[in-house]
């Protein structure tokens, strides 16, 4: 296989990396998004009396909701929130780690390349 073609090959494949590192790298924001408001929310709910009414909004109707299925149903998303941050954050990792990978075989393919085009042909 010759050098430039590696070289095309190895670049097509970081790029590829990079476009799913950013990818993740949104759905992380999206999900930070989603724990503060969880949190305030659930800050929100501490501070109810037994006698507020709570309710849920379902397509575009409020419908009332018991206060401690609705503090329960907080506390589940806030859990599964939190595990999938831990998801995304070690796929963004492994990614990172991959792309870093490449980054130095990219460098390593274009050396040779230089080196290859810098000698005189005999």
């Amino acid at each position: 296989m010759s050098l430039e073609f590696r070289f095309q090959s190895a670049s097509t494949e970081y790029q590829k990396i990079q476009t799913e590192l950013a990818s993740l790298v949104e759905n992380r924001t999206r999900l930070d998004a989603q724990l503060s408001e969880n949190e305030m929310v659930k800050k929100e709910f501490a501070q109810l009396t037994p006698s507020n009414a709570v309710y849920k909004l379902v397509g575009p109707v409020l419908v009332p909701q018991d206060q401690n299925e609705a503090k329960t149903n907080v506390e589940t998303r806030l859990e599964f929130i939190k595990s999938e941050i831990k998801r995304v954050d070690a796929q963004i990792n492994e990614g990172e780690d991959r792309s870093e990978k490449k980054k130095n075989e990219l460098v390593k393919i274009q050396t040779k390349l230089q080196q290859a085009q810098s000698t005189p042909n005999s």
